[in-house]
């Protein structure tokens, strides 16, 4: 063994010394538009051997002995380059331009047992202009309208006896009520329909600065199924490689007017006819390959003009994250015959679910072009659109004077329904008539749900216990019974309180405990929120570890606690975190236990230790470059960024005031980031590291512990890991990174057949190093996983298998499940 580890540690010094010796070539690698291309690969000429590869961001690196070598750069849809490099005593650094392959190219590609292909034929000719009728190639400014409909289909529901239970309107005293049908009809159309009107100026420059200015928007009913109600999040850019519409598909999307996208489709011409004194060619878009290429249907193209007069492309099902299926219809205007100009895009889509059945579209209409428009310098920032509340309150003759194309019929008899009903429900007395309804206490209320009251006009709503909640038979310490009551309050300028008070008595130590917590966001845009919390409760020491460890009487204390604090976001992206609190610690080896559940569930004795009081201080930022975000009239909606977020936090045990017997600092650093390999999938990374700056007087309550791994659940593995058998507490500093990527078919989808069963592969390692102890942990994940309905929810399901090693420990593989909810809010999974 002695053998091995100098054996290593003489390698380790060769490698050293061999790696000092090497000079740095590195740069980064973008295509005709300066956009950088991911994964492209670099190897030496007549040396494949050393090779490297691209990041997401076309970042590359190598590391070379002096001499001179010619670099191959290369990837798929574009021309191989070769460059001369003379690498010496210094680092180069080396950006290197790639460009597309040339039609003459692609036409040496064998792509079908024909002799010729003439819808390929048109279509590379489009592909040959591309870049000059790209309509996203100029900076422009327009006005727009859309408008997004659902229509929903409810199942019948029938009662006992096989019939509808609608199926007569009766009065029980046998008085038919003549208006009964007419309301029912209403009601019908009311219900079955939601609709969102928005008009906005739109401002765009390359390569992909946009900003919104909303000066209507009208939602009638919910809005949570209908998809492109701003610009901001998808652009349905088809002149360009790929499209990054991660709301609504879990991959990048090749295009069929690409240079790749020559590689990854079949193109059939279907036939050609006249319109407007112009031969049109209609050309079906056949994907090659399924796993890389998600569109099918049309493309029309004005031969000779070779521009694109319109298109009609649906997105295979399989990596969808709401819907079932997804067109997208899109009519151009040409001026001056040189230029796409996107005049109509209507989008059509929709989802099934076991009870309702929605089907939505999206129209939108492109009028007043600017090619011309002239930007300040600071136009375009984090702030993509802005919404006024002015634009929330335009009556009925500013959208009829804004309107782009009519209403149907059915529309039109949905919005007089639908206003009619809302302003008798906006009416004090129906709000209370609804409040009664919602207030009445029931037995299911009193036994399981809480007893709600709620008050729509004054914007407010408390809550009692139940029964069920209020009860816990097995609890720390005993039995206890811990009714408890919420209440919440917002205001119109989006200012929000809520808090929660709970006591509770447990029989077997006789001892009354008890907590309350509030909440006042009283700065919506920037999330400030004010918190006061007081606590007479139990505490967990190791709040987040393992299921099997967590129950145990070793990982509880008593505290009684004051805490204050404050959350702020300084500037766009910056956020902190600040809370102060005092607390008196004691241990629980005085109190009585239910002992009889020790042989089902194996415990411990508590924790013994002298009673003390803590002071501390816990101050965290976080900093995200680049926010995007949408401006309402009271707050702002954050919508993510390309760049990592970065975070540190710093706690302070402060010694002697108001008698705290604690003296530490604690510090810790992170980075995490969630991006897109091309079409290749999602990967996500946290990489931190964390030590206790000093350690004077530490109790075991302030320890930091590893969390130690779940039996057969599979936890987040951005903040855990899934095989470390022990919760190591360590006040010396500690390192561990993670790193996960979901393959979104992109792999499985290869093998035949396996695209209709919608699984994708995950992969994942991650690493740990906790120097106190001198123990080195790492491990490799891989699973498989599928998106399920669950109500109107996505379910994501995984199983799992972990093969996991230390510096101290034997290897062992195992296998795990998980759950995985999708948030609704920002589309993804938590990880």
């Amino acid at each position: 063994m002695k053998f091995c580890k100098y054996a290593f540690f003489l390698c380790i010094v060769c490698f050293s010394q061999f790696s000092f010796a090497q000079q740095k070539l590195s740069g980064i690698i973008t295509d005709e538009q300066n956009i950088p291309i991911p994964n492209a690969k670099i190897y030496i000429k007549n040396d494949a051997d050393q090779r490297t590869e691209a990041d997401a961001k076309g970042y590359y690196e190598m590391f070379l002995l002096p001499g001179e070598y010619y670099i191959i750069y290369t990837t798929t849809g574009y021309q191989d380059r070769e460059i001369y490099i003379g690498m010496y005593e210094v680092d180069i650094i080396r950006d290197v331009q790639l460009f597309p392959i040339s039609i003459n190219t692609f036409e040496e590609v064998e792509v079908s047992v024909k002799k010729t292909n003439p819808g390929r034929d048109i279509m590379l000719e489009v592909v040959k202009i591309r870049d000059k009728i790209n309509p996203w190639n100029y900076p422009h400014a327009t006005d727009v309208y859309i408008r997004a409909t659902e229509k929903l289909d409810f199942k019948e529901v029938k009662n006992d006896k096989g019939k509808k239970n609608d199926d007569k309107i009766e009065d029980p005293g046998g008085i038919e009520d003549p208006f009964a049908e007419e309301r029912k009809k209403n009601d019908l159309i009311a219900n079955g329909m939601n609709l969102v009107e928005v008009q906005m100026n739109r401002y765009f420059a390359p390569p992909g600065k946009v900003k919104e200015i909303r000066n209507g928007y009208e939602k009638r009913g919910d809005d949570r199924n209908l998809y492109y109600t701003t610009t901001v999040k998808s652009n349905f850019n088809f002149f360009q490689n790929l499209l990054h519409l991660d709301d609504l598909h879990q991959t990048p999307v090749s295009s069929p007017i690409s240079g790749p996208g020559i590689l990854s489709y079949k193109y059939r011409l279907e036939k050609q006819y006249e319109e407007n004194g112009r031969k049109i060619s209609k050309i079906k878009i056949i994907p090659r390959m399924s796993s890389t290429s998600t569109l099918e249907g049309y493309i029309y193209v004005i031969d000779s003009l070779w521009l694109v007069q319109k298109l009609e492309l649906t997105m295979n099902k399989g990596n969808l994250l709401i819907y079932d299926y997804f067109t997208i219809i899109q009519e151009f205007d040409h001026p001056g015959d040189t230029m796409c100009v996107l005049k109509n895009q209507t989008l059509e889509y929709g989802v099934k679910y076991s009870k309702e059945t929605s089907k939505a579209s999206t129209i939108a209409t492109f009028s007043n072009y600017n090619f011309n428009p002239e930007f300040t310098r600071k136009f375009f920032n984090s702030e993509v659109a802005v919404t006024e509340q002015e634009a929330y309150d335009k009556d009925t003759s500013y959208w009829a004077g804004k309107r782009q194309i009519e209403l149907t019929e059915e529309e039109r008899k949905y919005i007089q329904v639908k206003d009619s009903i809302e302003n008798w429900q906006n009416r004090k007395e129906y709000l209370d008539s609804i409040d009664a309804n919602f207030n009445k206490v029931t037995f299911l209320k009193v036994l399981w749900f809480g007893i709600d009251h709620r008050d729509r006009a004054k914007k407010q709503q408390w809550t009692i216990n139940s029964i069920a909640g209020t009860l816990r038979p097995v609890y720390v310490g005993g039995p206890r019974v811990a009714p408890g009551f919420y209440y919440f309050k917002k205001w119109k300028d989006e200012r929000t309180l809520d808090s929660y008070t709970e006591v509770s008595y447990g029989f077997l130590n006789k001892d009354p405990k008890g907590r309350g917590n509030i909440r006042y966001r009283y700065d919506p845009f920037h999330f400030g929120t004010v918190k006061l919390a007081f606590e007479h409760e139990f505490d967990a020491v190791r709040s987040f570890d393992a299921i099997t460890q967590i129950y145990k009487r070793n990982n509880f204390i008593e505290k009684t606690e004051l805490r204050i604090g404050n959350d702020f976001e300084l500037f766009n992206g910056f956020y902190t975190d600040v809370d102060l609190g005092f607390s008196e610690r004691r241990s629980l080896k005085d109190f009585k236990f239910m002992t009889w559940l020790d042989g089902i569930l194996p415990n411990d004795e508590p924790m013994e230790f002298n009673d003390y009081q803590a002071l501390i201080a816990n101050v965290t930022i976080s900093y995200t470059p680049g926010q995007k975000y949408m401006k309402e009239p009271y707050r702002k909606v954050v919508l993510g960024s390309k760049w990592p977020t970065f975070y540190a936090s710093y706690e302070r045990g402060i010694p002697k005031l108001f008698g705290s017997d604690v003296n530490h600092e604690y510090g810790r650093v992170g980075i995490r980031q969630t991006f897109k390999i091309g079409t290749l999938g999602t990967s996500s990374y946290h990489i931190t590291a964390a030590k206790f700056l000093s350690a004077k007087i530490l109790y075991p309550a302030d320890f930091r512990y590893q969390r130690r791994s779940e039996p057969i659940w599979f936890s987040n593995p951005l903040n855990s890991f899934q095989g470390l058998d022990s919760s190591l507490p360590s006040k010396d500093v500690f390192y561990e990174a993670h790193f996960v990527h979901h393959d979104n078919g992109a792999i499985l989808n290869k093998i035949p057949f396996m695209k209709k069963t919608r699984i994708g592969l995950v992969v994942g390692a991650g690493a740990l190093y906790v120097k106190e102890f001198n123990y080195f942990h790492y491990e490799f994940l891989a699973g498989l996983e599928r998106n399920f309905k669950l109500s109107k929810r996505r379910l994501r399901i995984g199983i799992y298998g972990i093969y996991s090693d230390s510096n101290q420990l034997k290897d062992r593989i195992t296998a795990k499940i998980s759950f995985n909810i999708l948030d609704d809010r920002n589309m993804k999974f938590n990880f």
